[in-house]
């Protein structure tokens, strides 16, 4: 079931055309990635979702119906997260809380937070002014802010950017974990294409304000057909170089008896054989393949 539908959705400023006739959908229980390089699109096009940009052409459509028309139903089931996003700063975290809670009339408000502040692990900040607090803690804040009316569809804008490694890990399993026991559906933009492939069910890469992919990230990443073997050697480099140059194959030495070849998968085989076959002693292989990465930099340098 689609819970939003997104047709032909441009935006333009001026002679600039920011997004130009995007078309998507959002699936319940899913979660989206909405990707792509700076200047792509994917602000404008969240800025369109929560209506707080005016789209020029196309339509909007939450849970079946169009959000122009029915728009305070439609935000009441939705949100908005991001780690840029910032509350409040000289009042309390509670304080903070119920503002919001009131603004999305939630019954039995502070009830509401308390289970959930409880959730985040962060009831020792509930009097804390939120400008007193780190970036983490703000992240978490955030996070609760934007679960307090129950929401079907969750906005997260770049949730984990300027995060310490160990937080940004624990936000996203915190992402997981909301999905699995609340079945949360959520639309999420990010520039780490591995916490991408780790939470993401599909991706749409935006590039130039159109769509240039949509896949699952697995799929995405086997349309590039090129892999790198890396080999750890102990021999004559001189005889190793001579056999990639005959084959004409694409190399590099990375370090001492270390050498990256830049081939098709099915050619992997081959190419150990060829190696052993000129008595060439191979201590270590390594194979990788293309990442969400490598989609990524192919689709921004087009």
């Amino acid at each position: 079931m689609d819970v939003l539908e997104v047709k032909d959705l441009t935006k333009k400023f001026g002679k600039f055309t920011a997004v130009d006739k995007i078309s998507f959908s959002l699936r319940k229980g899913e979660i989206l990635g909405l990707l792509g390089p700076n200047g792509a699109g994917k602000t404008t096009t969240i800025q369109m979702l929560l209506g707080l940009t005016t789209p020029s052409t196309g339509s909007i459509l939450y849970f079946g119906r169009d959000f122009e028309n029915n728009k305070q139903e439609s935000l009441s089931r939705i949100n908005f997260t991001s780690a840029f996003n910032t509350l409040q700063n000289r009042i309390t975290v509670l304080q903070n809380l119920l503002v919001f809670a009131g603004l999305y009339g939630v019954r039995d408000a502070k009830g509401k937070i308390m289970k959930l502040v409880e959730y985040f692990e962060i009831m020792h900040l509930l009097n804390e002014r939120f400008k007193d607090l780190s970036t983490g803690q703000k992240t978490r804040i955030n996070f609760i802010k934007a679960l307090l009316n129950d929401p079907e569809i969750i906005l997260m804008d770049e949730p984990t950017a300027s995060l310490d490694p160990d937080i940004a890990d624990k936000t996203l399993a915190l992402i997981e974990d909301l999905k699995k026991t609340r079945k949360a559906t959520i639309l999420y933009t990010s520039h780490d294409m591995r916490e991408v492939s780790r939470i993401c069910d599909r991706v749409i890469f935006l590039n130039h304000g159109k769509i240039a992919a949509v896949d699952t990230p697995l799929n995405l990443t086997k349309k590039i057909e090129i892999t790198t073997l890396r080999l750890t050697y102990d021999s004559d480099k001189k005889v190793l170089e001579k056999y990639l140059r005959d084959n004409e194959l694409e190399y590099i030495f990375q370090d001492k008896n270390v050498v990256l070849v830049k081939t098709r998968e099915k050619m992997v085989p081959k190419i150990i054989y060829g190696v052993t076959n000129h008595d060439i002693w191979i201590t270590d292989i390594e194979i990788e393949k293309p990442t969400l990465e490598d989609v990524f930099l192919q689709i921004s340098r087009t």
